[in-house]
């Protein structure tokens, strides 16, 4: 019964992490709309997809830290009814200071999911299932985003950009209800597997704080910057750069953008199952994961590079998709790196730590791509710079993080001898 209950569980994550991604792309669906009914500029308006992501670092460790203690489940439950509020509440902003508020209040109240969710994962998934679990629960992020376009763009034509934001807060309040039906914090009964008993350790028993000094954490929390940054680049601007420097119109904009996260979600999906199938295969959990980041996020920078350049929309939204595709097959690998390396009880705080870095890279790339737009008048240096960004995060996992120990040496160590 556990067993159908941990994969209920990551598909329910699956959803509520689309309705977490539906909701924050909204607005760059839609910013062609807000920016001239509130006559923003592209300064301006780089600012206002930042703030949300200020709010969003700062909570994404203290997320973690609370569902250490109080466990997931709540901690899930109270950040999903709040941002479905803000989500809502962003309709009403009539002016740039009261969007940023709300984005502000937005971004706050979404911080802690996937921090928290990685803490649900982590209680229900042994160590060889646990990147397709965190596939599985986390690759509703692409779908959301995928659907944003289609979704938003037809409510925003037939009611209007506020109402949009309105009905799809909606979504999230709904979930909530399924969520709290079926989610518990842990298996009824969760001893200690062997695949657990075999999960690299960086250390027992220690404080949060020295796990945030570890040379292997804080590499895969620039290797999860370097991802951050490209993603928060193209969910924030790509719609924009679409219509402004493309010249589609909405409609066009928003069925093309819709491309790089459907292949997105197939590179999430296929991710978990490489890592874990490679995990296996090797006896080495830490080494898998380590080979998959590296590769996926090397080859998803040189492809966004390539994409500033592309000469037509097919081209440009091809090497997007293709770039989206890699840097969701790593996607897996930043939380499970942590899983295979922290103790159970922290890894809800250490894993939100990791996100709280990687995600001021969206405090950063939408308001530099913002003023590089307004003092260029174009978008390739943001395309290039984004895709440098993510070439050091791959370079630092690279370097930094350890092989790991086989797994069946260290499980044969700790069995008793047969007599």
């Amino acid at each position: 019964m556990d067993s159908r209950k941990k994969w209920l569980l990551a598909v329910m994550l699956f959803v509520g992490g689309g309705v977490s991604y539906l909701d924050r792309a909204v607005l760059s669906v839609l910013a062609p709309l807000v920016v001239k009914d509130l006559n923003l500029n592209p300064a301006s308006l780089g600012i206002v997809f930042s703030v949300f992501f200020v709010g969003y670092a700062f909570c994404c460790m203290a997320g973690g830290m609370a569902a250490d203690r109080f466990g997931p489940r709540k901690v899930i439950i109270w950040t999903m009814l709040l941002w479905s509020l803000f989500c809502g509440l962003t309709g009403v902003a009539v002016s740039f200071a009261t969007l940023l508020v709300v984005r502000l209040l937005f971004g706050m109240a979404e911080g802690p999911f996937l921090s928290t969710s990685n803490k649900l994962i982590c209680n229900w998934f042994p160590v060889t299932q646990r990147s397709t679990g965190i596939s599985i629960a986390m690759s509703g992020t692409t779908l959301g985003a995928s659907i944003a376009g289609p979704i938003a763009g037809y409510l925003a034509m037939v009611h209007g950009w506020r109402v949009a934001f309105a009905i799809i807060a909606l979504f999230g309040v709904i979930w909530t209800i399924g969520f709290m039906m079926v989610a518990k914090d842990r298996p009824d009964q969760s001893p200690v597997s062997e695949l657990d008993a075999v999960a690299v350790k960086i250390g027992d028993k220690r404080s949060i704080w020295s796990y945030m000094s570890n040379p292997a954490v804080l590499a895969t929390a620039i290797g999860y910057f370097g991802f951050a940054y490209l993603l928060y680049f193209f969910l924030s601007w790509f719609p924009s750069y679409l219509t402004m420097e493309r010249h589609l119109s909405l409609k066009e904009m928003s069925l093309v953008s819709v491309i790089p996260w459907v292949m997105g979600f197939f590179g999430y999906m296929s991710g978990g199952l490489i890592t874990d199938a490679l995990c296996r295969k090797t006896g080495r959990a830490l080494y898998s994961r380590k080979i998959v980041l590296v590769t996926s996020l090397l080859v998803a920078g040189i492809c966004v590079g390539l994409a500033g350049g592309a000469s037509t929309v097919a081209m440009a939204a091809g090497l997007m998709g293709v770039s989206v595709f890699f840097l969701y097959v790593s996607a897996n690998c930043y939380f499970a790196i942590i899983l295979d390396m922290v103790e159970q009880s922290r890894v809800g705080a250490v894993g939100g730590f990791i996100h709280m870095v990687a995600n001021f890279a969206g405090v950063l790339a939408p308001a530099i791509t913002g003023f590089i737009v307004q003092g260029t008048g174009a978008f390739l240096s943001a395309f290039l710079l984004a895709g440098a960004v993510a070439l050091v995060g791959s370079f630092s996992v690279a370097i930094l993080v350890p092989r790991g120990p086989k797994m069946g040496d260290e499980y044969a160590a700790q069995q008793p001898a047969r007599t």
